[in-house]
């Protein structure tokens, strides 16, 4: 078994929760040397000029990273109009936090029903979304809001321009009694 290839997709797939060293022995089944051994062979191939990311030790944990010299080719990448564009999940994201700023990443999850991690990163790379602080909830975590840019980005001079829900609907959902609607099966 290759580990160094095995350890690449583990950093991989945690993206930018990273990982210990205490995690890569217990995963991998392997020594505090060894670990160690891995993590120096992976992050020197990575150190290379024919590389673009690289493997950096941030907040006690291994993760994998651009390249700060290539900076202004990722800068581009995000300001390019072609790639400016917002998918439907950004967009659902994007709406979310607008109604209901500050808010924590956990409750846009729990509104979507689905993990927003990424879509967020990107809203922030895009500049559309900010860290405000923290929440005072367990765990503290990050409060999210709309920026300028957004306001830019949809042609709104504030947010109070944002289309109004109608509250028929939600009056509506809110008298409905499923248990004891025509669809409840009869009991005999």
């Amino acid at each position: 078994m290759n580990y160094e290839a095995v350890l690449e997709g583990m950093l991989f797939v945690v993206g930018d929760d990273g990982l210990t060293i205490d995690q890569i022995k217990s995963v991998l089944e392997i020594g505090d040397d060894e670990a160690k051994k891995l993590i120096l062979s992976l992050k020197q191939k990575y150190d290379s000029d024919d590389r673009g990311i690289r493997i950096n030790f941030l907040g006690n944990t291994f993760k994998l990273t651009t390249k700060s010299e290539h900076r202004e080719f990722y800068q581009k990448l995000i300001e390019n109009p072609q790639t400016n564009t917002l998918s439907q999940s950004a967009l659902e994201t994007l709406a979310i936090i607008a109604y209901n700023e500050p808010i924590t990443r956990l409750t846009v999850d729990e509104i979507r029903g689905v993990s927003s991690r990424e879509i967020i990163r990107k809203l922030v790379a895009k500049g559309l979304v900010k860290e405000v602080g923290r929440s005072d909830m367990p765990g503290r975590p990050i409060l999210y809001k709309t920026t300028h840019e957004f306001l830019d980005y949809f042609g709104l001079s504030s947010k109070e321009e944002l289309p109004k829900f109608d509250t028929e609907v939600e009056e509506i959902i809110d008298t409905v009694d499923l248990y004891n609607s025509k669809y409840t099966e009869e009991i005999n």
